[in-house]
């Protein structure tokens, strides 16, 4: 298969890495050989991680800038941060929902409009996709189970060589038996947004 790039930004807690994990243990249900880096700057926080995950035969977990073929993001103005990972054949899933910094809670600074937003990635990337993933989030059960609402529209984007049932096992397998349901109520809700 040819080698796959795959960035994953989020804000600390949005749960980048258990998705990181999942798409992982989905690769190698499938037979496929993946390596994963993680960068969690202030995570603990509210700062920004992000994951690589490349699949296929690689030498290494970096993604280069202009090297990701697929750029998933957890906020918007994270997913904005990340662009130059991307090149104009990068394919964009994003959530929608912003997550106010403090400094601009406290009016030190001014988040991005979410409409120039959309434009500036727009007009870098081949395909790009923007959904408010928390509402689907909170309509599966848990605010929480917004990393499974994008990995689900990932999984329905038909962009990788995994497997909706494939996706589903692994999040069988990772998540604790407790939250399976409300995980994959939510995989299924991003499944069918895309």
């Amino acid at each position: 298969m040819k080698t796959m790039r795959i960035i994953i930004v989020a804000v600390g807690g949005q749960g980048n890495l258990l998705a990181s994990k999942i798409l992982g243990e989905a690769a190698l249900l499938s037979n496929i050989s993946f390596r994963m880096s993680e960068i969690h700057g202030m995570a603990q926080r509210g700062g920004v991680v992000e994951s690589s995950v490349v699949l296929g035969n690689a030498e290494s977990p970096i993604i280069s800038n202009g090297e990701a073929d697929i750029l998933l993001g957890f906020e918007p103005s994270e997913t904005l941060r990340a662009l130059n990972k991307c090149n104009k054949n990068t394919f964009v899933i994003t959530n929608l929902a912003p997550i106010i910094p403090f400094t601009v809670a406290i009016g030190k600074g001014k988040y991005p409009d979410i409409n120039n937003l959309q434009n500036l990635i727009k007009e870098k990337v081949a395909r790009f996709i923007a959904f408010d993933a928390l509402r689907l989030a909170k309509e599966a059960g848990n605010v929480m189970a917004l990393n499974m609402v994008l990995l689900g529209a990932l999984s329905g984007a038909n962009i990788l060589p995994i497997s909706k049932e494939n996706f589903e096992k692994a999040i069988f397998d990772t998540v604790k038996k407790s939250f399976v349901d409300l995980n994959l109520r939510a995989f299924q809700l991003g499944f069918e947004a895309i």
